[in-house]
């Protein structure tokens, strides 16, 4: 079955929203209070195909998880000794976040297991993880190309260690903290710039401890978590389509209410604001650790910039949709530094590069970045390669569109944002779905 969008130009956006539940959120609630003593309710959990994944491998694991008729999802967690080795493989579908924190948090359980994902998830690159990982004296294989399927043997005992991150990476270093809760004494690890700190906030909220002083993370060994309940908040990363959407659209104004605002996700909101958009954040507040607000987005004549590299691990997975940002911008947006780009669910520096030059913007791809030069988006047919947010990005790209735009292989976009085809409808986006 294959799945494609056709975007006709549209004239403006408006509305108030919820966008889903944050991705990153999601994923570790349910593996935290997998591993937690007691029961814990999720709140807002996103049910995408990626999170769902996560959701049946505990199940495999001998997680009691049901969804209580208020729509929430209710986790039985049976401690950090509680998983029990399953009768079949893991299958983590298109989801890299799945495969690398449950690779660490497997390497210290006490039985074997294997891990395995879809086409695109089996190219990508795994050793970033087992590299640290058997550090720790895990046993873990790849495949020849150091990519999935891994196996998972049992060790006698974790290791600690004192590890410098090579690669910004929230997955490899949440990785390494799951594993670390099952050392004996004390793990560091050392950011070259700080990335997402969702897994050290929920492992504090649920009574662990970590120090976070500024790049330096120290996880102190817990014998236990303790359940608690876990609200989701809206994931900024699908409200960046939405914010983009509206900030490139004439006479158009949308509200995101409740989205998280993690100090270390808001690297787009902060380039947004660099090149000139008009964005608000109102009515702060905190769910646990996280901070949640509304985002008040208004039409906005933008300017290019060079990007700063600080912003870079904060905006990481925002990159497709403030490319189509840069692509209706005044002048040049030079982007560096940036070539973790290329290991996501496909090289997004090359995909969207090539989508865009379709499109008939001038760009030039280089090996860490890109520059695009700032134009009028015409119409075209493009090939997601089945990157959910290149898909995503290439839709808000047909509200200024001279003509319509096809975009292919959309259907991966149900792996972080089910709902995106019937909510950006509802806003004013003319687009169809078609199905074959």
């Amino acid at each position: 079955m294959s799945e494609k969008y056709i975007i006709q130009p549209s004239s403006n956006l408006s509305g108030n929203i919820v966008v889903p539940g944050d991705k990153s959120i999601s994923h570790r609630s349910l593996i935290l209070l997998s591993i937690s003593e007691g029961i814990g309710h999720i709140n807002g959990l996103l049910e995408s195909e990626d999170c769902l994944a996560t959701l049946d491998i505990f199940k495999l694991l001998d997680i009691n998880i049901a969804k209580s008729s208020n729509s929430s999802y209710v986790v039985n967690g049976k401690g950090l000794y509680g998983l029990s080795k399953p009768n079949q493989d893991l299958n983590c579908g298109n989801s890299g976040t799945s495969m690398r924190l449950l690779t660490g948090l497997l390497s210290a359980q006490k039985f074997s297991c294997n891990l395995f994902g879809d086409n695109s998830l089996s190219e990508r690159p795994m050793e970033r993880i087992s590299l640290p990982l058997s550090l720790m004296s895990a046993d873990i294989s790849l495949s020849e190309n150091n990519t999935a399927p891994i196996k998972i043997l049992p060790v006698k005992e974790i290791t600690p260690i004192e590890y410098k991150m090579p690669i910004d990476s929230a997955q490899i270093k949440s990785s390494i903290i799951l594993a670390s809760l099952y050392a004996k004494s004390e793990t560091k690890i050392f950011e070259n710039i700080p990335t997402r700190d969702h897994t050290e906030n929920m492992i504090n909220y649920l009574g662990g401890n970590i120090d976070k002083k500024s790049n330096q993370i120290t996880i102190h060994p817990n014998n236990k978590l303790i359940a608690k309940d876990i609200n989701v908040p809206g994931d900024i990363s699908s409200a960046m389509f939405v914010i983009v959407g509206c900030i490139i659209s004439k006479n158009s104004q949308v509200i995101i209410k409740n989205v998280g605002l993690n100090d270390l996700r808001t690297g787009g909101i902060e380039i947004l604001k660099l090149m000139g958009a008009n964005i608000e954040l109102k009515n702060i507040k905190y769910y646990g650790l996280e901070k949640v607000g509304d985002i008040i987005v208004h039409s906005s004549k933008l300017k290019g910039i060079t990007i700063p590299e600080k912003y870079i691990a904060s905006a990481i997975d925002e990159f497709p949709a403030l490319f189509i940002a840069s692509a209706n911008a005044f002048g040049e947006t030079i982007l560096n530094n940036a070539s973790e780009l290329k290991f996501k669910e496909s090289n997004r520096l090359s995909v969207m590069s090539e989508g865009l030059t379709l499109c008939g913007i001038n760009n030039n791809l280089n090996d860490d970045g890109i520059v695009i030069q700032g134009g009028k988006i015409s119409g075209s047919t493009i090939d997601s390669k089945g990157d959910h947010r290149v898909a995503m990005a290439f839709s808000i790209a047909g509200l200024v569109s001279s003509e319509n735009i096809t975009i292919l292989n959309t259907k991966n976009v149900s792996t972080s944002f089910p709902d995106f085809h019937n909510l950006m409808k509802a806003l004013g986006l003319n687009i169809r779905r078609e199905i074959s």
